[in-house]
């Protein structure tokens, strides 16, 4: 998540409005080029906090499932493990042959329908870590796009305290315009 808290953007908001206030139109555009980009940034860091939060809830998913399958895998070896050795004793020949075959039968059949279990279970496992790696590039994307509004706001901010240079709101609206991007980048 962003280390710059989103109060530090209305607080450069604020400075810039004082700015306006001062009588040049330019300064006037700065400071609402700043309250722009501080609204935006605002709104990316909490996007960038959602996808933290569905990748950590993807990966815990992913546990789970995992923690399932393994159980049932280990439940599907309990079952082929007896099912064999009642296979071992219907071929002794010794004892209820009839009852050892239809054990071993009925065993054979719960462990088909564990492996497809366990099958399904490896799948869903699978596919909430594919989607927990899709929120995690999200994340790292939207990290460094608010970071460059940051910076932005920042930068712009100098087009006032150098009373009214230009060069630094030319490079914020560019900054800006690439945080943006950034974002939708995240998106698609």
């Amino acid at each position: 998540m962003s280390e710059n808290s989103p109060v530090e953007a209305f607080e450069q908001a604020e400075h810039a409005e004082h700015a306006a206030h001062s009588g040049s139109s330019f300064l006037a555009i700065v400071s609402a080029t700043i309250a722009i980009l501080a609204v935006v940034a605002a709104t990316v860091g909490s996007l960038e906090g959602i996808e933290t939060a569905a990748t950590i809830n993807s990966k815990n998913d992913a546990v789970l499932l995992q923690n399932k399958a393994a159980d049932t895998w280990a439940f599907f070896q309990a079952k082929s493990v007896k099912k064999n050795l009642y296979q071992i004793a219907a071929a002794q020949g010794t004892g209820p042959v009839d009852d050892f075959k239809k054990q071993a039968a009925r065993y054979g059949s719960d462990e088909k329908d564990l492996q497809g279990q366990a099958e399904a279970l490896d799948q869903k496992t699978e596919a909430k870590l594919v989607e927990s790696e899709k929120h995690e590039r999200r994340h790292h994307v939207l990290t460094a796009s608010v970071t460059l509004l940051h910076i932005a706001i920042a930068i712009a901010t100098l087009s006032i305290i150098l009373e009214g240079a230009r060069w630094p709101w030319y490079s914020a609206i560019g900054l800006g315009v690439l945080g943006v991007l950034g974002t939708i980048s995240a998106y698609l």
